[in-house]
């Protein structure tokens, strides 16, 4: 802000030098008393007057005393003002009476505003199209600026390897990078040459940027960061103006490294938009494949970026000179989330039965964000309820409240659907653990979340890499037996099994069209991602085979459905007794968890506590606190 004040100062005080010049080359004015027409009749009448004269339609003048005077005469008053009042007295010699030719404006005068506007307008012009275009001098505006920022070795913010739990396959990959930008002599003498850029892909929130953060930690060098979507504006050629400028600062700190986070915002594929070549996006993708091939061998610039959406990138970015290397980084494994779970616990007290082992064993699937957002809201959960320390059941609400949502204990659910819900997910549970070799049930409730009105938990013993099609076909039992345990006992269906058919269709399509686990199809894929015109890659996928074999993958999908929900329905059948069981204490209790769940199978009894009494009980305490 201080430096946009000090460029704009100096034409502020060029405009005011011109208008302080006009002013002086104009007219004196002079500090007369403003008199009505009634007081000069009546200082004329008393004689009182000694000189006067009219310019135009302004009486002018001197009385006895000394006294200056001006008075606007009406239109037409000038004839009757001398015919009644002055003409005697000039005829007299009693007053002193002249006239003057109305002054009309100089031809300078009068087109002097026009000059100066067109004077702010051209160099408000110069200024602008110099901001655009990525000029230097004073900058009034940032247009053609790079807003990238840019943190130094001393920055209390950069991070080392040491920071980050897990990846170690990913920082052997950029330890690399770290030792060329500490001593690059080695490698230039041998020849090599270090790559120029490095293409970090994964889901969100596996750590790319963070990863990033810590290579610039490690090599100790300057530290460039940016969005991609701070290179486009709206108005022609910043975009590109600001990549040159991004790399112009990135030379004169090298060696550093230039962090793009998002890069699929400005590297998206070409020509395959409506806005044809020429649009702005594409003039900025332009620019930085032209900075990043046009650098000097071994120039010490390292430009790291970071992308979920590699399928949409450009071919031209992703080519050796370029970003010639990838790194995939992925979700984290059991000992990965551990290893995550000891680094955001670090600072916060836990009890002494927390083991995060086991945490990092029940959350398969969770990013470094998912684990860093399962540690706060546990410490939230903690303070909440007074703690001092966070406890291990806490942690599992957490984990629970993050995938599904906060329990909705407060809404009014009518008994005819709690009854629904609670076989609806007792079919679920029970079928899982009726097949065998699936995931082992950790949580069953009836307790609404987020838009479920129930929910069942299951916990894999293992993390797993592939998925065999036997456990595919097992799972659509899974996701079946909720409906066919209302059917089955309750003689009728609802709408809350609308999500699990959707997930069912969605795995019967994959096995047909996607991983070929169907005999009469073969293994084939059917479907590509394939470019529309004028849609880009972002929309559907071209259909690569005739109506005939639409038809065919149509049947086969309606079979499996059906042979899952055949055998779910058997599988309730034989067990009715233990479907019967586990609803009923589902009523009663609402929530039940691994270990009662595994008794009520064996069929043995388990402490039910009346949730009516335990409700008032909670009441009378939130009053009383």
């Amino acid at each position: 802000m201080r430096r946009y004040f000090k460029g704009i100062s100096v034409y502020l005080l060029i405009i005011i030098l011109i208008m302080f010049g006009v002013r002086m080359m104009g007219p004196s004015v002079e500090t007369v008393k403003e008199m009505d027409v009634t007081g000069l009749v009546e200082k004329l009448r008393d004689e009182k007057v000694e000189t006067i004269r009219i310019v135009g339609n302004v009486a002018q003048g001197k009385l006895d005393d000394g006294t200056q005077f001006t008075t606007f005469l009406p239109s037409g008053f000038k004839e009757d003002l001398y015919k009644l009042y002055l003409k005697d007295l000039v005829e007299s010699k009693k007053i002193s009476f002249g006239g003057k030719e109305e002054p009309g404006t100089p031809w300078y005068v009068s087109i002097l505003p026009t000059v100066l506007m067109l004077f702010g307008f051209a160099i408000f012009w110069f200024v602008f199209m110099q901001q655009s275009q990525g000029g230097g001098g004073g900058r009034v505006m940032s247009f053609g600026k790079s807003r990238a920022r840019l943190h130094k070795e001393d920055d209390s913010k950069l991070v080392t390897f040491a920071d980050v739990a897990g990846l170690q396959e990913e920082k052997e990959e950029l330890k690399e990078i770290v030792d060329f930008l500490r001593s690059p002599r080695k490698y230039i003498e041998i020849g090599a040459r270090i790559p120029t850029g490095v293409l970090l892909v994964g889901p969100p929130g596996t750590g790319k940027t963070y990863l990033s953060r810590a290579v610039a930690g490690e090599a100790k060098v300057p530290f460039f960061t940016i969005s991609g979507s701070d290179f486009v504006e709206m108005f022609v050629g910043v975009g590109a103006s600001r990549v040159r400028d991004l790399f112009e600062q990135a030379k004169k700190n090298a060696p550093c490294i230039v962090f793009i986070d998002e890069i699929d915002a400005v590297g998206r594929r070409r020509g395959a938009g409506m806005g044809g070549g020429h649009d702005e996006r594409e003039q900025t993708l332009n620019q930085l494949l032209v900075e990043m091939d046009g650098f000097g061998t071994n120039e010490g610039i390292i430009v790291m970026a970071a992308t979920n959406r590699p399928d949409i990138l450009d071919p031209a970015l992703l080519r050796p000179g370029r970003f010639d290397r990838t790194i995939y980084v992925g979700l984290p494994d059991i000992r990965g989330r551990e290893a995550i779970l000891k680094v955001h616990t670090k600072n916060k007290p836990l009890d002494e039965d927390v083991n995060l082992k086991t945490v990092a064993k029940r959350t398969p699937g969770f990013t470094p964000a998912d684990l860093e957002n399962l540690v706060n809201e546990a410490a939230l959960l903690s303070a909440r309820f007074n703690l001092k320390s966070i406890p291990m059941h806490l942690i599992e609400e957490a984990s629970i409240k993050v995938q599904a949502g906060p329990e909705k204990k407060s809404q009014v659910v009518s008994e005819k659907e709690r009854k629904l819900t609670a076989y609806h997910e007792a079919g679920h549970a029970l079928t899982a653990r009726l097949i065998p070799d699936t995931d082992p049930v950790h949580l069953v409730t009836i307790i609404p979340r987020g838009m479920a009105g129930g929910f069942t938990a299951y916990i894999p013993d293992e993390d797993v890499n592939y998925v065999t099609k036997r456990q595919m076909e097992d799972r659509l039992v899974i996701l079946l037996g909720g409906r066919v345990s209302e059917a089955l006992i309750l003689g009728d269906i609802s709408t809350g099994a609308q999500n699990d058919i959707e997930r069912a269709t969605k795995i019967a399509r994959q096995m047909v069209t996607h991983y070929g686990m169907n005999d009469k199809l073969g293994p084939m894929t059917y479907g590509t991602d394939e470019e529309e015109v004028f849609l880009g890659r972002d929309f559907g996928r071209a259909r690569n085979y005739s109506e005939e074999v639409a038809a065919t993958i149509d049947a086969e999908m309606r079979k499996l459905i059906d042979t899952a929900y055949n055998r779910a329905e058997e599988l309730l059948k034989d067990n009715v007794e233990k479907l019967h069981r586990i609803a009923q204490a589902l009523l009663e209790k609402e929530t039940i968890d691994a270990k009662e769940f595994e008794a009520l199978f064996s069929g043995e009894e388990i402490e039910v506590k009346d949730i009516e009494a335990d409700s008032e009980e909670q009441d009378n305490d939130d009053i009383q606190e």
